[in-house]
Formats: structure tokens, sequence, C-alpha cells
């Protein structure tokens, strides 16, 4: 591997596909079934070598304070696990909305990991810089596994699950929805019947959902309306716990041209679902 001072890197967004709370742990974790699709809507973050083990984000992102941002907090993690002296600047550039249930700050954290794994030449497995990543969030093992995946668990238990190219259309509600208000709401259904990926591969009829979707609707009057207009063209779902919503379809002009019929107070992209993640082979099992 050559040595290198500085690597500019994607941080895709995902999907979930779907959503099943299927119970709660004795500690107040939820447990959960989804399905992670990785699209080619991204972040982009730049990552400058420094030989004084200083870390430290070089540009401003709006409401996000340098401390709590998950890369510099994924750097620093990275740093004090390994004893590793380097030190990096980090530059954020954000496309995927914060907040809206696309997983843009987890998918910035792992390729922080991802990343600063290559430049400070540090050899660490996938397994590793997994475990390090669910320190970080629950979401964040997934987009270092790599490969679109069928999750359980607090959504770290993951095994991969192809999926045939798609085109998205992915809309951008005015809000944005805490995940904690979410998951503690007293109306959120927690005991959906467990699925198999067995059942889900042989494509058994089966109601796939988002458990979180109806609590956000009933608190965000926005999400419900961007979901019953995108509906209208086909099956829309909220993601993660929102606020974005998105349907699938089978081409990118199909895509295109739906999102050019979108009310003018309707934000959003057509974004093409991804094999693997772009860093995917940046890491050895």
């Amino acid at each position: 591997m050559e040595f290198a001072m500085r690597l500019t890197c994607p941080a895709p967004a995902k999907l979930n596909l779907f959503l099943h709370v299927v119970g709660r742990r004795p500690d107040g974790y939820h447990l959960l079934q989804t399905l992670f699709r990785f699209i080619d809507l991204h972040d982009t973050l730049d990552f400058t070598l420094r030989d004084d083990g200083v870390v430290r984000r070089s540009n401003t992102v709006e409401g996000v304070a340098e401390d709590a941002d998950l890369c510099v907090r994924a750097a620093r993690l990275l740093q004090s696990e390994t004893g590793c002296a380097l030190g990096v600047d980090i530059a954020v550039e954000k496309r995927i909305p914060m907040g809206g249930g696309l997983g843009g700050g987890s998918s910035d954290a792992a390729t922080t990991l991802i990343a600063l794994n290559r430049l400070w030449s540090l050899g660490l497995s996938r397994a590793y810089l997994m475990r390090l990543g669910l320190r970080l969030g629950a979401d964040v093992p997934v987009f270092i596994f790599g490969e679109n995946a069928f999750a359980e668990g607090v959504g770290e238990q993951l095994q991969a699950y192809p999926l045939p190219e798609a085109w998205y259309v992915v809309l951008f509600p005015p809000v944005h929805v805490p995940t904690a208000q979410v998951f503690t709401h007293p109306e959120l259904t927690r005991d959906t019947l467990s699925i198999t990926m067995r059942a889900l591969s042989n494509g058994q009829d089966m109601r796939l959902h988002n458990d979180l979707q109806p609590v956000v609707c009933g608190l965000y009057p926005e999400v419900a309306r961007h979901l019953e207009w995108l509906g209208s063209y086909g099956e829309a779902m909220m993601t993660g716990s929102g606020a974005c919503v998105f349907a699938g379809f089978a081409s990118r002009n199909q895509a295109e041209e739906v999102l050019r019929q979108a009310p003018h107070d309707m934000r959003g992209v057509v974004a093409q679902g991804l094999t693997k993640h772009p860093l995917h082979n940046w890491v050895l099992d």
C-alpha cells in the first residue's frame, strides 16, 4: 500500500427497506429487524495527515459542534484504541440531510474509521473496525460491513443480502426528527413478529413496513404529506426514524419523471441503489 498524505472519500447514505421493532432488551434498547440498502447520495470527507497527533475538523458543519461530530469522535476513538501518534484534519462536505434517517452521521463515522485505517497504516480488520463503530452508534457497523444487509439485534447483527438494481426518489421533509423521541413514544409498536432472512429471500407474502412511521407521521404532518404524495406513484416508506421518505423504481427515467412532478415546496433527489459500499475493498476481512 502506498503511503498517502491525503484521502478524499465518499460516505454513502442508506435506506431502510423495512424496519420492524420486534422487542426490547432489559437495558431499554429496542430489538430491530431491517434491510439496509446503500444509495449513491453521499457526503464527501477529506482527510489530511498530521504528524503532531492533533485530530480536528477543518471546516464548519452547521448545527454540529466539532467535539460532537461523529467523524472527530471516530478518529479520536481509533487513535486512543491503537495508540497511534498521528493526527488528521477532516473536512466534511454534507449532502445527506441531518436527522433524516439516511444514516449520514453514522456513515461519516464509518468512512472515517476506514480511511484512517489506511491513512495511518494501521492494518486493522473489518471485524475490529465494526466493533469500534458500534461504540459510536448502532448504524455505524453496517457501513463498515460494506454490503447491503439484513440486520437484527440493535442493528449490529448483519448478514449480506444481495439486492437487484433499483432507483429511488428520496424526499427531504423540512423537519428534524429526534430518534429518541420516536423510540420512547408510548404509541410505538414494539412487538412486530420476527421474520427470517430465508422467508424474505423466498419472497413469502409478508407485510414489510416501518414501525416508526405512524408515530413520526402523527408528530410531524409534513412527513405524512410527503408520504401521501410519493405514495401516489409507488410504494412509499419512511427510512429509519425519519424524516426522509422514499419509493423505488425500475429505471432512472421513471424516478426522474416522478421527481419532476413534485410540488414546488418538496425537495428531494433521485438516487441509485448500490451493490456495495464504495470503500468495501479498503478493509481486509
